[in-house]
């Protein structure tokens, strides 16, 4: 079985150095959705890091989506991102 959530971290953790990380595999809540069908999963990210800093909440998450590249039509068909920088963490 692919460790998802390991694959994820990774990714996020090489691209965006964050200083909080935590992943929730949300993919028992949505069987027999028709996007889990093809076996792709919904997650749940939040994470804070000075990546972020000076960047809008859309720029945010494109960060992310590049950071998962390829991920996002392989492994994840949905994604909750709450992206955060190191200031609004505290």
């Amino acid at each position: 079985m692919i460790d998802r959530i390991g694959t994820i971290r990774s990714r996020l953790e090489e691209n965006l150095q964050p200083i909080e990380l935590t992943i929730t595999d949300d993919s028992h809540r949505h069987a027999g959705h028709p996007g889990a069908r093809d076996g792709r999963g919904h997650f749940s990210i939040r994470i804070t890091s000075p990546a972020f800093d000076g960047l809008t909440p859309l720029a945010r998450h494109r960060a992310v989506y590049a950071a998962l590249g390829e991920l996002m039509q392989t492994d994840i068909h949905a994604l909750a991102i709450d992206a955060r920088t190191s200031t609004e963490s505290q």
